[in-house]
């Protein structure tokens, strides 16, 4: 009898090696944007808590040698992130208190949220779950048993939200043994990812991952998250046709961000931008107040003014809703 040979490890997609090629070092992304100066302001701390980690293509969208580049500011661990600023807390948004079991969060009626992984293709400053404890708390675990097992139980729940982290980190055949599992629940009528990847690293919007979200059988909503114009190129558009070929519905949710996007300027040229490519503006979020993101906070009466001013200048479908989080309320809270 001749041995069966093991079969050979599948190779990687273009994306995870291009995910595994993402810039670690600050030292190295301010070299490729000649801001070597900047170095001094690096914060050995915030890297110690929260890396760096930003993909090459971003990096490219990025302006050369402009230290307040809408982009850099997202991504950069300065010292501005050691303050201590009273109001600014580990859990912004009562995702502890939300928790119905492995990695599954309930706050509002109708939905259950599922910590799909902690993984992300880049690490925002101004995350709001930055702090959060993924080790201990993902959908992940027990191969989603437990997190299933909590949906099937609640007929009230209707829409699954998957979230992380970043969702699409997850390889198509674990994204498939997730939705393979859902399709059991029978109350289920709708899907929805939110994801910065096919923003950040638009190549994960492959053939394996448009074959996946064929296969669903709901409607399935995608909301991205872009902060700034300058995020969308050629290839994010292309990822993004790809996307709603597929018959996705494609909504784009920012956070109002000092110094990124707080001009009527920068966010009419976001909201315009990306309806370019397809995608309706779904909310503008006040920063959720995470310890090590003060310096993004807008005030609530600027934030006011910037969202009048962009509902007298833009069509009423263009102008997404200015909203904050809360914990405990049963909704995102208007502040229009």
């Amino acid at each position: 009898m001749i041995p069966a040979r093991p079969l050979p490890r599948q190779a990687a997609a273009r994306w995870q090696a291009l995910w595994r090629e993402a810039v670690r070092d600050p030292a190295e992304l301010l070299g490729l944007l000649g801001l070597q100066t900047l170095a001094t302001r690096i914060s050995p701390a915030a890297m110690a808590q929260f890396p760096l980690r930003v993909p090459r293509g971003f990096v490219a969208r990025m302006r050369h040698g402009d230290p307040g580049d809408p982009l850099l500011r997202q991504v950069l661990p300065l010292d501005d992130e050691d303050q201590v600023v009273p109001g600014f807390t580990l859990d912004a948004v009562g995702d502890g208190a939300a928790r119905a079991g492995s990695g599954v969060i309930r706050k509002y009626r109708g939905r259950a949220l599922l910590i799909a992984t902690g993984s992300c293709a880049i690490n925002c400053r101004y995350c709001f779950r930055r702090h959060f404890p993924y080790a201990e708390d993902t959908a992940a675990r027990g191969q989603w048993a437990e997190a299933v097992e909590i949906i099937a139980a609640d007929a009230s729940i209707d829409e699954v939200i998957l979230s992380g982290g970043d969702p699409l980190s997850l390889a198509d055949g674990k994204l498939a043994e997730l939705s393979d599992a859902l399709k059991r629940v029978p109350h289920l009528r709708r899907l929805r990812i939110h994801t910065r990847l096919p923003v950040v690293l638009p190549e994960r919007v492959d053939d394996g991952f448009i074959a996946w979200l064929r296969d669903l059988p709901w409607p399935v909503t995608v909301v991205l998250h872009a902060n700034h114009a300058n995020e969308f190129d050629d290839s994010v558009d292309a990822a993004l046709a790809r996307l709603r070929d597929a018959g996705v519905l494609l909504l784009n949710q920012a956070v109002l961000l000092k110094g990124v996007n707080d001009s009527v300027a920068a966010l009419a040229e976001l909201c315009e931008r990306g309806h370019r490519a397809g995608v309706l503006p779904y909310y503008l979020h006040q920063l959720d107040r995470v310890s090590g993101a003060a310096h993004f906070e807008v005030t609530d009466a600027e934030a006011l003014a910037l969202h009048r001013d962009l509902a007298a200048r833009l069509s009423g479908y263009l102008v997404p809703k200015l909203v904050r989080e809360v914990a405990g309320d049963p909704g995102k809270r208007p502040l229009v």
